[in-house]
């Protein structure tokens, strides 16, 4: 079906173009969101990719690597977007807590979203988009090529290297938080 729609938007027809989209919106808004880390920057990417894939669907070759194209699309206008944004700064704000009370499973499993969160924010954007493509698009290692562009190899060790700073930002996260718990 989705072959189907992809020949019929080629052909300039809308409605076929509007039900590929609106198949696709919520997961594009969803990766664009994590790779550039601010909702309206995100959306303004998802348009952005998308008025770019209205204009270019004529060209797609592969009806059936429609997702990994949108996603290259949505790649490239989220990191025009994180290079305009550069400049904007975020205010973190340390919360103040008792490190001694008990935590309950649900607090403690927050904590380490929260932690994973850090530690994926720090990453660069070419790492957050590699990691987001394969483990939240659950893109094939083929398509994350496709969508960014580069060779499957290239692909492959962007993913290992992504993984092993993401690694090593949690280690930094927990050396420093014993660190702490050791000064007070």
């Amino acid at each position: 079906m989705q072959h189907d729609l992809v020949q019929r938007a080629q052909q300039g027809d809308r409605e076929a173009f509007g039900a590929l989209v609106h198949a696709s919106i919520a997961r594009l808004y969803a990766s664009a969101r994590l790779i550039v880390r601010d909702a309206d920057l995100a959306e303004d990417a998802v348009q952005d990719a998308l008025v770019e894939a209205w204009r270019d669907v004529r060209g797609l070759r592969d009806p059936d690597r429609l997702d990994a194209w949108l996603h290259r699309l949505l790649v490239r206008s989220c990191h025009r977007a994180a290079r305009k944004d550069r400049g904007r700064r975020v205010a973190e704000i340390p919360l103040a807590f008792d490190h001694d009370a008990p935590v309950p499973d649900g607090l403690e499993a927050i904590g380490m979203r929260d932690q994973l969160e850090r530690a994926f924010a720090r990453l660069p954007v070419d790492h957050r988009t590699v990691l987001v493509l394969t483990y939240y698009a659950d893109l094939s290692l083929a398509d994350v090529a496709i969508a960014l562009g580069i060779p499957l190899g290239t692909t492959k060790s962007r993913l290992n290297r992504a993984m092993s700073a993401l690694r090593a930002s949690l280690d930094a996260d927990e050396r420093a938080a014993l660190t702490r718990e050791r000064i007070a």
